[in-house]
């Protein structure tokens, strides 16, 4: 037994010794000095030997223990400070390192810029949701049951009598069910169609305007918008105004720039024609006035609505639409 014992203690020290990480203390420790480690099952053989060798050996079992457990605690502390992680300063003479810094997307700049021209007009800005109801989206608009954009082919419907606006005019009538006259808004968001080529696309942006007071005219709606042209633009961007419908202005007019992609000559973005159309615009019907209970014979208003992809692509010289969604960095890094 007494040799066995001797054995062990040389076997342990030399497996300590040849320990050089602070992870694989603990699998020697479970081997040799755990509960069910080799010591502890030697010495529960010490019951078989001689009772007058018993105390002599017992003694020496646990001076090697108590010797193994020191050796093991120094071992420990020895590691545990080997792997003390030493912080190193940076060499403050190497040139800095700069982080790619992201910006506005051409989009959202056009958008930024153009409520900020309508702002400085008195204009105040107001949201709503992108999820309408069909009275706010088409009937208060004076928009039949049996126009073509109510069609499923043009319209994301979702349920319920509930659709995504196709444009931000519900904002109208919200408004004006909140308000009297004088109102001066316009409604900035997203909008929604089944409609998709280098001009168009399911998703896009709009701005609607409208303003209600007594004795508006339809000079006062064409002075507003050539101011705005004026200041989005340049002063020498040939406008003009054409006849249009719209169910919910009476009359309409569609809004013209001179192509400035091809300085009006003719190009497949404004379809050899010279001229790219912006905005849509009119005096508000009065069937819209009496959904929201306002007297027409007091009051007028005009009404206007612009894309903001379609400013973006003339203010930036684009020729795709679908540039501005396809999170080419090499494109959106220009601006």
């Amino acid at each position: 037994m007494k040799e066995e014992l001797q054995r062990l203690r040389a076997e342990a020290e030399q497996a300590l010794a040849q320990i050089s990480r602070a992870d694989e203390l603990e699998p020697f420790r479970v081997e040799y000095l755990g509960r069910k480690g080799r010591f502890t099952s030697l010495m529960r053989g010490l019951g078989q030997a001689p009772a007058d060798q018993r105390p002599e050996l017992g003694k020496l079992a646990n001076e090697i223990k108590g010797r193994l457990e020191q050796a093991f605690d120094l071992r420990q502390e020895q590691l545990s400070g080997a792997e003390v992680e030493v912080v190193k300063f940076p060499d403050l003479s190497l040139p800095g390192r700069r982080h790619p810094a992201g910006a506005d997307h051409p989009v959202t700049r056009v958008m930024t810029e153009v409520c900020a021209i309508f702002v400085g007009m008195g204009f105040a800005v107001v949201e709503g949701p992108d999820v309408e109801t069909d009275f706010y989206n088409f009937e208060a608009l004076n928009i039949p049951p049996h126009h073509p954009a109510r069609a499923m082919h043009d319209t994301f419907y979702v349920g319920e009598g509930r659709l995504l606006r196709t444009h931000t005019s519900p904002m109208q009538i919200r408004a004006m069910e909140q308000a009297r006259p004088p109102l001066r808004m316009i409604a900035p968001g997203k909008a929604y169609r089944c409609d998709s080529d280098i001009t168009h696309t399911p998703m896009f942006h709009q701005v609607e305007g409208f303003l209600v007071d007594r004795k508006v005219t339809f000079a006062d709606l064409k002075g507003v918008l050539s101011a705005f042209i004026s200041r989005m633009f340049d002063g020498k961007t040939p406008i003009r105004f054409r006849p249009s419908f719209f169910p919910f202005t009476e009359p309409s007019a569609e809004v013209d720039i001179g192509c400035v992609i091809c300085e009006t000559k003719g190009c497949r973005v404004c379809k050899q024609t010279g001229w790219l159309e912006i905005l849509g615009a009119g005096m508000i019907d009065p069937e819209v006035f009496a959904k929201v209970d306002y007297d027409p014979e007091q009051y007028s208003g005009f009404a206007f609505g612009l894309g903001i992809e379609r400013v973006a692509m003339l203010r930036y010289g684009i020729n795709d639409i679908r540039l501005f969604y396809e999170n080419d960095l090499r494109f959106l890094r220009q601006f």
